[in-house]
């Protein structure tokens, strides 16, 4: 479901065809290798909007970047994922200090902004393109992931299986550059999507003690 993407993407889409740089804004930039000492984990969690924000708020994370994996067709585009037929997520590629914040914590934080019950969809937004999954780059990440996804249904006392799916990182495409930072280019209209997604609500319900976005 895409109707309140691109309702709250009108005002900001107006704009991008009388700046200077709308040509440039449907681009995808090639992904560049992390800069020395900096880890990468990939998670999907519906809305790669919500994902960035979500991440980029956490100390020890430099970088959040919106794209897709997953998927059976080369170099994917919006257009194309959001058809649901190219079996890529719409995802982000995390690259955070090891020294400052551990991918179990990432894994933690990911629980808590994802709906753990949830394996069609994400929120109001639905199809494959929207799955939750976790991405692992190699066999720690796997045991962190798989043991932080057993810690979950024990605590919450879950009687069927958590429906996240714990898959081997694959090819990340980023996304175009006019998603890249969207909370930040368009506040108003991205509060609007996410509000009226009712992500944050549904969060609230899962995990009572978390604070708002």
């Amino acid at each position: 479901m895409r109707s309140l993407r691109a309702i709250a993407a009108a005002a900001a889409t107006a704009a991008l065809f009388i700046g200077p740089l709308a040509a440039q804004d449907m681009t995808q930039v090639p992904l560049a290798p992390p800069a020395a000492g900096i880890a990468e984990a990939t998670f999907a969690s519906g809305c790669f909007w919500c994902g960035e924000k979500d991440f980029e708020s956490l100390t020890g994370v430099t970088e959040v970047i919106s794209g897709y994996t997953g998927g059976r067709t080369p170099n994917p585009t919006y257009g194309e994922v959001g058809t649901n037929r190219t079996g890529h997520y719409e995802a982000i590629r995390v690259r955070f200090d090891p020294k400052k914040v551990s991918y179990d914590a990432l894994l933690d934080h990911f629980w808590h902004n994802v709906d753990y019950t949830d394996g069609g969809g994400q929120f109001c937004d639905r199809g494959e393109s929207y799955r939750p999954a976790i991405f692992v780059h190699d066999d720690r990440q796997r045991a962190a992931a798989d043991a932080s996804k057993t810690a979950l249904a024990t605590s919450k006392n879950l009687s069927k299986p958590i429906p996240v799916p714990i898959l081997p990182a694959d090819k990340f495409t980023p996304a175009e550059n006019y998603h890249q930072d969207y909370y930040k280019k368009s506040p108003v209209s991205y509060a609007f999507y996410r509000n009226g997604c009712g992500r944050d609500a549904r969060l609230q319900q899962l995990w009572p003690e978390r604070i708002a976005h």
